[in-house]
């Protein structure tokens, strides 16, 4: 069979088929097979080749949706579980329960390949299971040079062991 994942879903060398029919073979007549029937029977794959195409953007809205639910589902579960690991603070039995349950986080947006959605891997139970920690990340500070120019380490260590009470003096 032809691979439909072209334009046309009727393969090259049946085309040159139907073209022939068409022009030196216009006239001949075989034993249920003509130009017409090869023309109609060809009608049919392309109607065929619409509907599959049709039927698989069908599918992809579909999968779409149940992503978006899932997404939607993974989110409220998480703020379930939330709200029921500070409700149970009290119940240790609860309290073990809840903390049997690790739901992955959610994916922001699924990136798109193609008209698919890929999925990214789903979090493995107790890694990177440690909450992110919260507030503003702290200020970067510039970085100054490990050694003074023209104080190597060995210097350092030198002007360090005379130091008297090991404060390490300014070369």
């Amino acid at each position: 069979m032809f691979d439909p994942s072209g334009n046309d879903p009727i393969s090259p060398a049946m085309q040159d088929l139907l073209k022939l029919f068409g022009q030196d073979l216009a006239a001949v007549k075989f034993p249920d097979v003509d130009r017409g029937v090869l023309e109609e029977a060809a009608a049919r794959v392309k109607q065929k080749a619409e509907e599959v195409a049709r039927a698989q953007a069908a599918l992809e809205a579909a999968r779409q949706s149940l992503y978006e639910g899932q997404e939607a589902l993974l989110q409220k579960g998480q703020r379930a579980l939330a709200y029921a690991r500070i409700f149970a603070e009290e119940d240790a039995e609860l309290s073990a329960k809840l903390d049997g349950i690790s739901l992955p986080r959610p994916v922001r947006k699924a990136p798109r390949v193609e008209g698919v959605p890929v999925q990214e891997p789903q979090a493995v139970p107790g890694e990177d299971a440690a909450p992110r920690r919260r507030g503003r990340p702290p200020k970067a500070r510039a970085s100054a040079p490990l050694f003074a120019e023209g104080a190597s380490p060995e210097a350092i260590a030198a002007v360090e062991a005379e130091s008297a009470n090991g404060v390490l003096h300014t070369a």
